[in-house]
């Protein structure tokens, strides 16, 4: 079992910057990708950014790339998601979510693919 609680976020300026921060429960947190994703009003969940468990490979969804930064800190039970040249666009809750070394396929890009999630932070992006 894993216990992911986010924090980080809050209303910023279009072109500011924000860190959201997910700090994880359990002595395997190095076992579980990790990723974030978000959820505009009225819209699905999409997925956003994820790291690896293993060699801390990141993945990102086109509408991020370039402008958000995903990491991981092992020791310290958490993973940080870096957003830069924040858009109305990125007006979400922002979810952390882990998912369980019992898989064995890494795939990371859909919710279902993920086995624990935070609570999420509200991230608004003014115009």
């Amino acid at each position: 079992q894993v216990q992911l609680v986010e924090s980080g976020g809050g209303l910023v300026r279009s072109g500011g910057s924000l860190r959201l921060s997910c700090a994880a429960s359990g002595r395997t947190f190095s076992g579980y990708a990790m990723a974030w994703f978000r959820q505009a009003p009225g819209k699905e969940r999409n997925f956003a950014a994820a790291i690896s468990r293993s060699d801390g490979s990141t993945y990102y969804a086109d509408s991020v790339k370039g402008r958000f930064t995903i990491s991981r800190d092992n020791a310290k039970n958490t993973v940080s998601l870096q957003m830069n040249s924040l858009k109305p666009e990125d007006t979400a809750v922002y979810y952390c979510a882990a998912q369980s070394p019992r898989r064995t396929a890494l795939n990371v890009y859909r919710p279902r693919d993920y086995d624990y999630w935070g609570q999420g932070t509200q991230v608004t992006v003014s115009s």
